[in-house]
């Protein structure tokens, strides 16, 4: 769901704007794929961001500021999912080959619980249903630590954990599957890490297709950098990736 991971970028802008410090779409994007509560205090560790939060108030941020951020993020993330739900293309017929292969589907999400359920529903209107799902706040930790992993796998009650394979748009999501040693599969075109919608990517690809080439292939990179077995541009995608892997098996 949401081509480009738009919902939370969005809302972490608005927030830091409530508090007189504006934050860019790239520093908003930074920490993406972990608790959100984590997410903000990351932003707020980013060195350009604490010298904005001091000029405006006088100190650095602190927990208190990220505790005060996160309360206000709650409800207004609330207010805007159901507007960026939409599945990815290619989401349900590569969730119907998967299925004809027999596997199961488990999720993963910095989304808090209530926030998962709104999404969930609007999933199922769309033809999505994961067999599982787990979110940052089941957990002791989220992203980058493998525990969200852990605990699909003994919900779908699949094990040894190297027979799974993590897929993720997001280099923290990629490391969860990485720490908990799994297979992982990175998605750059269509997720964080390019950082665009669908029509963006198109315009982008026709009107300047040098830097587009330039943002895919770096989107890449971070991904196999974090460790990715497999990087592809989406979801669209995965079925080839996941046919090699039960080869390799």
């Amino acid at each position: 769901m949401d081509y480009g991971c738009y919902a939370p970028a969005v809302v972490f802008r608005s927030i830091f704007e409530k508090y007189g410090v504006p934050i860019s779409m790239e520093e908003a994007r930074l920490p993406m794929g972990a608790h959100k509560k984590v997410h903000i205090r990351k932003i707020s560790e980013i060195p350009e961001v604490r010298e904005r939060w001091k000029a405006k108030h006088g100190k650095y941020p602190d927990e208190h500021d990220v505790e005060n951020m996160f309360r206000d993020f709650i409800p207004e993330q609330m207010k805007v999912l159901a507007d960026y739900a939409d599945l990815i293309p290619g989401t349900l017929e590569t969730v119907s080959e998967i299925r004809k292969r027999g596997l199961k589907i488990g999720s993963t999400t910095g989304y808090l619980k209530d926030m998962m359920a709104l999404l969930k529903k609007e999933a199922a209107k769309r033809g999505y249903e994961p067999d599982s799902s787990v979110c940052a706040e089941d957990v002791h930790e989220g992203r980058p630590a493998p525990w969200m992993c852990v605990r699909n796998a003994e919900m779908l009650g699949v094990y040894p954990l190297k027979n799974i394979v993590k897929v993720d748009d997001t280099v923290p999501g990629i490391l969860e599957g990485v720490n908990a040693g799994m297979w992982t599969i990175g998605l750059a075109k269509t997720g964080n890490e390019m950082g665009l919608n669908e029509e963006e990517v198109t315009k982008l690809e026709k009107e300047n297709p040098v830097l587009y080439k330039q943002k895919l292939e770096a989107a890449y990179k971070r991904m196999y950098d974090a460790g990715a077995d497999y990087v592809v541009d989406g979801i669209a995608d995965v079925v080839k990736v996941i046919d090699d892997i039960n080869h390799k098996n």
